[in-house]
């Protein structure tokens, strides 16, 4: 296995991991009768679309520049997205009383 695909073995885990913390907390939030008019399905998705274009562009900008290379950016765009996931994990088990540690996966 290619480091790449290493990297992308890793970012497709913990960003589905952080998928299921989203959904826990959002399913939590609602069975608790809190709304949040930011987590509706259009403010929602615009934002996600935004972000992924603004993204998008700026990391093909930095990589044609030579700034850094496409395997030094997948480095951190999986560092980044294990963090969020062992965030979520954090946050969802003292969420549920710290009782037990929450494992996204």
């Amino acid at each position: 296995m290619t480091t790449r695909d290493d990297l992308e073995r890793r970012y497709h885990a913990a960003a589905h991991a952080v998928q299921a913390g989203v959904a826990m907390e959002l399913a939590d939030d609602e069975r608790h009768g809190n709304t949040n008019p930011s987590t509706s399905p259009k403010q929602l998705r615009t934002g996600i679309n935004m972000a992924m274009i603004e993204h998008g562009a700026l990391v093909r900008v930095l990589i044609a520049k030579g700034l850094f290379t496409e395997e030094e950016y997948f480095e951190e765009l999986v560092r980044g997205v294990e963090d969020e996931q062992r965030a979520y994990e954090e946050r969802l088990s003292a969420r549920y009383g710290g009782k037990a540690k929450i494992r996204l996966v």
